[in-house]
């Protein structure tokens, strides 16, 4: 059989909805990543601790029921899970006769994933310090493949402008974003087997890799105050999976858009953080890396015992750039990146526009609790409703 030749893919085509292409970029992420890295043990995660009750009995008896209390995040959380079996497998046996060269894989990869439908794809080398040193159950993690594809879904913008942030759908809000990068992931890497090259899956609930580091090396974003990966575009308004595989790519490179000094002023996402889990001081070190300092115990045990909703995304939906394409929007992206004395006045007119708030006009959904098998309107609401 005649190999494929290099150029079937066009190298120059923009990859997708997006432009990530007109993006600064640079050789190393705006934040420092030193060598000097331990590995992370899922068991330590704020989630794994609540369900050990480490966080107290009520977040240990809420741990559960959290997603699921919400019926839509209950449907998402189910369909998510189900696809556990398939985030591995048997790699074919003989390779298929594919280009030899990394670019043009990279790009027919790219271009699965929007095919596939996601938002954004970026990739990037594997660091050993990005996978997890042991799972959940405690069984050390053994990941050696040497790159990382990450996939993007948008969490939805017009539900974002009809919700709180930590009300009923919240949780689902996560989950549309979740469970469609879970079925790309899952599709992607049991393409890249059938070509011959080992690949596995990475989403929630099956990740054994660090998500965030990942998304910042692949270009996607840079890190937030938050700490959250943050794109231009999509603002934080977007969940991710990973596939990682040893089949030959090109790593993209980190970006540049001037979130750094932006969110060293704007201050928002702390300022509204019911659980005050995101720190208002400068950045520190911690464990290698260079962030704003966040109590993930703190918000944890928020998002599990939130009496008025299904988990939370407050500083997604407050943050300043969760906002649609548009000449105005982007403009404002342009002045963060050229003028960044300007990111002051910025926020203040993200503030004055009244951004961030909730417009009952795209509210949808029915407030729902799932309380020991019975469907009822909740006991207590939202907090907001502007």
């Amino acid at each position: 059989m005649a190999r494929v030749t290099r150029g079937t893919t066009p190298k120059n085509s923009r990859s997708g909805p997006y432009p990530m292409e007109k993006l600064r970029k640079g050789d190393k992420p705006t934040t420092v990543i030193s060598e000097n890295i331990a590995r992370f043990d899922e068991r330590q995660h704020g989630f794994a601790r609540a369900g050990r009750g480490e966080l107290g009995p009520v977040p240990q008896r809420e741990m559960a029921r959290f997603v699921p209390k919400y019926p839509l995040g209950g449907t998402f959380a189910r369909m998510t899970a189900s696809l556990a079996p398939v985030v591995d497998g048997e790699v074919a046996s003989s390779r298929a006769p594919l280009p030899e060269d990394p670019v043009a894989l990279s790009q027919h990869i790219k271009q699965l994933g929007y095919f596939l439908r996601a938002d954004i794809v970026g990739i990037c080398r594997l660091p050993q310090y990005a996978v997890y040193s042991h799972d959940f159950s405690g069984k050390e993690v053994k990941l050696g493949h040497k790159n990382a594809i990450a996939l993007v879904i948008d969490q939805d913008y017009r539900t974002m402008l009809g919700s709180t942030g930590d009300d009923w759908i919240s949780s689902s809000q996560s989950f549309v974003g979740y469970s469609n990068t879970a079925f790309i992931a899952c599709m992607m890497a049991d393409y890249i087997r059938r070509l011959g090259y080992p690949a596995r899956a990475h989403h929630a609930m099956n990740y054994q890799v660090l998500v965030v580091p990942l998304l910042v090396l692949a270009g996607i974003g840079e890190l937030s105050r938050a700490g959250i990966a943050l794109n231009p575009f999509l603002g934080t308004r977007f969940k991710a999976a990973i596939v990682t595989t040893d089949l030959p790519l090109e790593p993209d490179r980190p970006v540049d858009f001037g979130l750094q000094e932006f969110c060293r002023v704007c201050l928002k996402c702390a300022d509204q953080c019911h659980a005050q889990a995101i720190s208002f001081e400068g950045k520190v070190m911690v464990n290698g890396y260079e962030k704003w300092q966040f109590d993930a115990e703190r918000c944890s045990k928020f998002r599990i015992t939130n009496p008025h909703g299904s988990a939370c995304g407050r500083c997604i939906k407050v943050c300043p750039w969760n906002k649609p394409a548009g000449r105005t929007h982007d403009l404002a992206r342009w002045m963060v990146k050229n003028t960044p004395f300007m990111d002051r006045l910025l926020v203040r007119m993200d503030d004055i526009r009244g951004y961030g708030r909730q417009d009952t006009r795209f509210k949808w959904w029915f407030d729902l609790e799932d309380a020991e098998g019975t469907i009822k309107i909740p006991e207590k609401q939202a907090r907001y409703a502007d």
